[in-house]
């Protein structure tokens, strides 16, 4: 009987360490998220909340995991007169210039027809994991589920530099 006992608490105390480690997938993460912060990217857990789908009465509220890269390139006067866009991944009413399956949040007919060309252009090589883009005048992000690698994240990263560049 107290051997039955000291096994029992032996394994009890086991499992409750291996209940604490991470997972193979939360190392993968982890590992992608150290890579993705060398490489320029400020990498945050948000609540986004796209514009109402078709169909749809209510928005629906998700958690993303959004990778931003910070713009350092824009003075004060450009600052203030830039305009803010994001799109998202979803079939909606607003969604001129864009190709099918994408949306407006913000920022529709805000562009003109060469930014128009080149965001179209990023979302063609879009990998499906993307969500939504978000422009600002302190950051571009990409919200992503973060099914990849670090030659995906090498990818993105090349992929957003001419909005960083084109200062859009």
């Amino acid at each position: 009987m107290k051997w039955t006992i000291i096994i029992f608490v032996m394994m009890s105390l086991l499992g409750s360490m291996m209940w604490v480690m991470p997972s193979p997938r939360q190392r993968l993460l982890a590992k992608l998220r150290q890579q993705a912060s060398r490489d320029g990217f400020q990498v945050q857990i948000v609540r986004l909340t796209p514009p109402r789908a078709a169909g749809q009465v209510e928005p629906e509220t998700f958690t993303a995991t959004a990778y931003r890269l910070p713009r350092f390139n824009l003075e004060k006067e450009q600052r203030h007169q830039f305009i803010p866009w994001q799109i998202f991944r979803q079939v909606a009413v607003a969604n001129q210039g864009l190709p099918e399956g994408w949306c407006w949040g913000l920022g529709e007919r805000r562009l003109n027809e060469q930014q128009l060309a080149t965001l179209n252009t990023l979302l063609a090589g879009l990998p499906e994991g993307v969500s939504s883009i978000e422009s600002t005048p302190i950051h571009i992000s990409l919200y992503w589920d973060e099914r990849g690698d670090e030659n995906t994240l090498d990818e993105l990263k090349a992929r957003l530099q001419p909005f960083i560049e084109q200062r859009f």
